[in-house]
């Protein structure tokens, strides 16, 4: 039996979707993938990628390296688009309406499971820079995932990464299937809405939503994987999250497309390790941390600093620790054979180094 879920965010309609998008090629499976790469008007090649929640400091690289003009400089025109749930994302680009996605790893090995060929050639976090909050009125009550029976579960969306995650700590921790309930409540001001309202007892969500539910007093931490040890706890081992990922037949038609965002990814991750926070805030736009403040951003970014990939290669141990939490729960999984080596590639990152 599946957890019971539910929805309090729409859905976005496809046609809604692709009216918002570049026209340019696409990037799924539809046979579009051929247009992808296509030459705009200055002779470079525009690529469309859609983030799961541009202002969440999980997805910060994306945006840091358009500040630092690190598209323009490899020749690449790229359309960054929101949503704020990665498998939103996800489903944008196998219907060919974007060409890559910056989403967690996990969804790679999920969609594999259901016959879909997707492949990591960039790896941003290597810690999810997640924290399940727990509303403050529920403190005494929620102790740990073994108390999420009978409780209603904030996630970005159903079929989202904190969803996957939420399902894990309650399957590592004895909650029956059923016992709790998912609800998509996005990210930022919903989720915050959310709590404030009552509609869930605890929830997952990243900075700066973290330092907002906690500046209002709404929500306390209870399980924190902002860090690679903090993931390990929770896990059982490294974590791989945020990550540039791809359909196999885009990157194998267009190989110097994905070798050119690699090497934005990579030497934009160069970068983090050689600034300090308040460096890297003064970098991003004012309104991703209007809700919290600047300085509360900073320090949440400090705070977190080290879940960003050093180099943008894939943690060894990254891929089996995945696999086995989404085994814990997803049934398409669960008991199937998974080839983790066509789940992601080192090339692309190696040839940028």
């Amino acid at each position: 039996m599946k957890p019971v879920t539910k929805s309090l965010l729409p859905m976005a309609t496809c046609a809604a979707l692709a009216l918002t998008l570049s026209a340019c090629g696409g990037g799924g499976n539809s046979g579009s993938s051929s247009q992808a790469g296509a030459k705009g008007s200055g002779g470079t090649a525009t690529v469309r990628i859609m983030v799961g929640g541009l202002n969440k400091q999980i997805y910060l690289p994306v945006m840091l390296a358009q500040s630092l003009g690190y598209y323009k400089a490899q020749g690449i025109d790229v359309k960054l688009s929101d949503e704020p749930a990665g498998v939103d994302a996800e489903t944008a680009m196998l219907a060919g309406q974007v060409d890559a996605v910056v989403g967690f790893y996990d969804h790679n090995i999920d969609l594999q499971s259901k016959g879909k060929s997707t492949e990591s050639v960039v790896q941003l976090l290597q810690a999810p820079g997640e924290v399940e909050m727990v509303r403050t009125d529920e403190a005494d009550s929620i102790k740990s995932p073994a108390d999420f029976s009978g409780k209603h579960l904030g996630v970005t969306g159903l079929g989202s990464s904190t969803n996957f995650l939420t399902q894990y700590l309650e399957a590592k921790n004895g909650v029956k299937p059923g016992a709790a309930t998912s609800v998509a409540v996005g990210a930022g001001s919903t989720f915050v809405a959310a709590m404030q309202n009552k509609q869930i007892d605890a929830g997952m969500t990243t900075e700066p939503t973290i330092s907002l539910l906690q500046q209002k007093n709404l929500a306390k931490p209870l399980i924190d994987m902002r860090t690679a040890a903090g993931a390990k706890a929770a896990l059982g081992g490294t974590y791989p999250a945020s990550c540039l990922y791809l359909t196999t037949e885009y990157v194998q038609k267009n190989p110097d497309v994905v070798q050119k965002l690699a090497n934005v990814y990579v030497e934009t991750l160069k970068w983090i390790q050689s600034h300090t926070a308040a460096q890297i805030a003064d970098k991003m736009p004012a309104d991703y941390y209007a809700g919290v403040g600047k300085d509360v951003y900073t320090k949440a970014l400090q705070n977190e600093k080290g879940m960003y990939s050093p180099t943008g290669l894939m943690p060894s141990d990254g891929p089996d620790t995945v696999l086995k939490v989404l085994s814990a729960f997803d049934p398409t999984v669960k008991g199937h054979t998974i080839d983790l080596s066509k789940t992601f590639t080192n090339d692309f990152v190696n040839k940028a180094k």
